[in-house]
């Protein structure tokens, strides 16, 4: 199974192409327009579902699956934690509980803001980790800002996942540490000199095989489109139908 995530900036329906060669089963997206317009968009491809959500018609999430990856929002999804969305994914038979992150400012809560955000969701979320999980997106979060949040940080965040046997997969599959990361997923307003890494895929450890891997695009090829990099995994979970 193929699933990228891509904070693509809005006007995903202007770029659509670039991110849908790569043949996902699942898309992943932040900051994109509603839901008739990706439709529209992707009218002529395998999408299978498409479902949105947000406050801003032209800035919002979504997930996308295609061919025989299917989605369901789950009921349990918490206005609180407004942009942590949980779904269903099921794939050859396998149900996946998976989030689509994008972590933003609280309006009324700082210790809410960004990855707070995330941290607070997963004490909402904890009693479902015991189901295969996956967790991507754009996080705003890395371990080289954690002396700013003494609680709640990134690796608050990466130690609670861990708990569950749940592990940023780009970490685990480039023997990286968190805060070490060669390989940017965002270029600050588009600048070469400003990059930083993001963006991520956990996901639970019974998910991963050794084929399974994880690629960020590179500055190059995308930053024409967004100042964010997408983020690539293959050959996670079930196997890829042909």
């Amino acid at each position: 199974m193929k699933i990228i995530t891509w904070n693509c900036n809005m006007a995903f329906r202007k770029k659509f192409e670039s991110i849908i060669s790569l043949e996902p089963d699942v898309l992943v997206l932040q900051e994109c327009e509603g839901e008739a317009k990706l439709a529209k968009a992707l009218v002529d491809l395998p999408v299978n579902q498409i479902y949105w959500y947000g406050n801003n018609p032209h800035k919002g999430t979504a997930v996308i699956s295609f061919r025989d990856a299917a989605l369901t929002p789950r009921q349990d999804h918490d206005p609180e934690y407004e942009f942590i969305v949980p779904y269903t994914l099921r794939k050859d038979s396998k149900n996946i509980d998976l989030y689509n992150i994008w972590a933003m400012p609280h309006q009324t809560d700082r210790k809410k803001d960004y990855v707070g955000q995330i941290y607070g969701a997963l004490q909402y979320y904890a009693e479902n980790f015991q189901n295969e999980s996956i967790l991507i997106g754009d996080f705003n979060s890395n371990a080289i800002w954690d002396n700013k949040n003494k609680i709640g940080n990134h690796m608050d965040i990466v130690r609670i996942l861990a708990d569950h046997d749940i592990h940023s997969l780009y970490h685990q599959k480039h023997n990286i540490a968190h805060g070490a990361e060669p390989d940017p997923t965002l270029f600050l307003l588009k600048n070469r000199d400003k990059p930083y890494h993001m963006d991520y895929c956990f996901a639970s450890q019974s998910l991963i095989t050794k084929k399974t891997k994880i690629d960020v695009g590179v500055y190059k090829d995308w930053i024409k489109w967004s100042d964010h990099m997408p983020v690539v995994v293959d050959y996670l979970g079930p196997s890829r139908s042909v």
